[in-house]
């Protein structure tokens, strides 16, 4: 088991701004999980007990509209933590955590949280400044929501898949969403993600391998109305 303060993945959050006894310390009560593609880390509405820190994989968040629907309000990758909005606030989690591929997370308790918040000042000022920069992003979604059609949302969507997550050997996006997924990022129906991807096919923006897919014109793709 990898211990906390010679983990890397450390640097890409909070925990940075822990010192190396505090990382000891946490490193001494973790447990490291590893989950399945599919599988549901946690649910809307659940008492979080802790925060997971995500050493590999990606997992979307979502939360059930009133039409029945998942929106995916944001994708967590490797480096990221889970569920420190629910801990700071001691509210049930406002969000689900579905693994997209296989995943292995470190479980960190809450009391071990809530200590170093207490007594170390950097954490709890990096702590703050990662739940501002997910209100920013929220409130960026509001309004691309408000004024962006389907289309541009769809576009801006597998861009973003693409340059936070790269791609595979053969070009395709290294992140395999359904179209069911797509349509619940960008808030529409999956009929109609399903419709605009196959426009994009047609147009040359985009190509399909299997289920995959591949931006074959980036440019033209963020120049979609």
């Amino acid at each position: 088991m990898s211990k906390c303060e010679q983990c890397i993945i450390k640097q890409f959050n909070s925990l940075k701004a822990l010192t190396k006894d505090e990382l000891v310390r946490i490193s001494g009560c973790k447990t490291s999980r590893k989950i399945k593609k599919g599988e549901v880390i946690f649910e809307e509405g659940e008492v979080l007990n802790g925060v997971y820190c995500v050493r590999d994989g990606i997992c979307k968040l979502t939360k059930l509209s009133a039409n029945g629907k998942d929106q995916i309000v944001k994708m967590v990758v490797k480096g990221d933590l889970l569920g420190q909005r629910s801990v700071v606030s001691e509210e049930r989690s406002n969000l689900q955590a579905t693994a997209l591929n296989d995943m292995e997370v470190c479980f960190i308790p809450k009391s071990e949280i809530l200590a170093d918040l207490h007594k170390n000042p950097d954490f709890t000022f990096d702590v703050l400044k990662d739940m501002a920069k997910d209100l920013r992003e929220a409130d960026d979604v509001i309004v691309n929501m408000a004024q962006k059609s389907v289309r541009q949302r769809l576009a801006e969507t597998i861009i973003y898949i693409h340059n936070s997550f790269g791609t595979n050997p053969d070009g395709t996006l290294s992140v395999l969403l359904s179209r069911e997924d797509f349509a619940n990022i960008v808030g529409t129906a999956t009929e109609s993600a399903i419709r605009v991807l196959s426009q994009f096919k047609k147009e040359g923006l985009i190509s399909a391998v299997g289920k995959q897919i591949k931006i074959e014109d980036i440019e033209a793709l963020k120049r979609v109305e």
